[in-house]
């Protein structure tokens, strides 16, 4: 039977083998996963179509491959429950390693036990052999003394061997590292993209916070009351104001979207993603906070989807859970703009002629030009703020 990559959607043309979770000979289960394939936006996994074995990988990790490319061969057949029960009790040196990382572990010399692996589940991978091999690699020796010749080099011109080595370490960057990279460079070369700033005062919505926590979590499963709801509440009401804001450009064409899908970007360890809360407009702060979780649960565990991440008319960036202050957050083409959100700090401030200290946050927005003037975006930003300053206003919409 033959294992192939799975049917890519219209907007990805091609993935890479990232990672075999099976090997040639062991036993598999149906169902169990075979091997990861990373595209520009997510992972794909591939599972095994029934109980067998891999008789042979035809793409290697690293390989890009297509839609429907053939990735191995795999033959139907009952799983030995003896010998799969045997194998977990005592795994061989090569269980749980992918077949690059035993091929390389094979030139190098290498007993893969003494690896630790990075991978799903524990398995080790290429770079986790590449990297045990550098961390390990013997110090040079300082050179035996030798009686001083005649015709010896100066001290100066002698090899630096006492010094030791610089070892750099060199990996292709991945698949979605690249796209972001691609986008990013895209954004501001093809946009006219500027940033105007302001700042809240977090107050009342801390308050808010606090009050009903423990009623919220309650009512609502034990979902608790984050900052971020508020900020997609608001954000929504604000864009109900300015369409522009919440628009698109396709071509020379606008597109004002008549929903309001709001990305939330969400850091993982493979980079940045942004699966959207559609129709935020129609849900309930413990919805929106439900979907938050949701969504970042799934990118933890590199489990989001194509439809997870497509569309989105406004996006939202925190970088304030990484200690920035301040920052320019990048457009996310097409959208026309993006809020960035930093850190809360106390500051003193002047209220009704008195200094005090408040919990204030600064607010960024980034815009495209080419469709959102200025004063838009200066009055864009203000409703957002006077939103969160008063969130009354947000429940009853004005």
């Amino acid at each position: 039977m033959d294992i192939k990559a799975p049917t890519f959607p219209e907007s990805i043309t091609e993935g890479t083998v990232v990672v075999w979770h099976k090997g040639p000979g062991e036993p598999i289960k149906r169902d169990d996963l075979l091997v990861d394939i990373e595209t520009d936006k997510v992972v794909l996994e591939v599972v095994a179509p029934a109980d067998g074995h891999v008789v042979e990988v035809i793409k290697q990790e690293g390989d890009v491959v297509e839609s429907e490319a053939l990735l191995a061969i795999f033959e139907v057949g009952e799983v030995d429950i003896a010998a799969e029960a045997a194998a977990e009790a005592e795994p061989p040196p090569s269980v749980g390693a992918s077949p690059a990382a035993r091929k390389l572990a094979e030139e190098k010399g290498l007993d893969l036990a003494k690896v630790q692996g990075t991978g799903r589940d524990g398995r080790i991978t290429k770079d986790d052999v590449a990297q045990y091999v550098i961390e390990e690699r013997p110090s040079p020796a300082s050179p035996p003394a030798k009686a001083p010749a005649v015709d010896a080099a100066p001290a100066e011109a002698l090899p630096d061997q006492a010094v030791g080595e610089r070892v750099e370490r060199r990996v292709p960057m991945t698949r979605l590292r690249a796209s972001i990279a691609k986008r990013l460079v895209e954004a501001q070369r093809n946009a006219a993209m500027l940033t105007t700033f302001n700042e809240v005062d977090m107050s009342p919505v801390m308050a808010l916070r606090r009050k009903y926590q423990d009623e919220f979590q309650a009512r609502h499963n034990g979902t608790k009351l984050g900052f971020m709801s508020f900020f997609v509440r608001a954000s929504v009401e604000a864009l109900k104001r300015f369409p522009a804001v919440n628009a698109s450009i396709d071509g020379d064409d606008v597109i004002y979207h008549g929903y309001y899908d709001i990305g939330v970007a969400v850091s993982t360890d493979r980079g940045l993603v942004v699966p959207v809360v559609r129709d935020a407009d129609a849900l309930g702060l413990a919805q929106i906070e439900d979907e938050i979780n949701r969504y970042g649960e799934k990118a933890r565990q590199g489990k989001l989807a194509i439809e997870d991440m497509a569309g989105g008319t406004f996006t939202i960036s925190n970088g304030g859970v990484f200690g920035s202050l301040l920052s320019t957050p990048i457009l996310n083409p097409p959208q026309t703009g993006i809020l960035g959100l930093h850190r809360i700090q106390e500051r003193p401030v002047v209220v009704g002629g008195e200094i005090v200290v408040r919990p204030m946050m600064n607010l960024a927005l980034s815009y495209d030009h080419r469709l959102i003037d200025g004063r838009e975006a200066v009055q864009f930003l203000v409703a957002v703020k006077q939103l969160l300053e008063d969130p009354a206003r947000i429940l009853l919409e004005l």
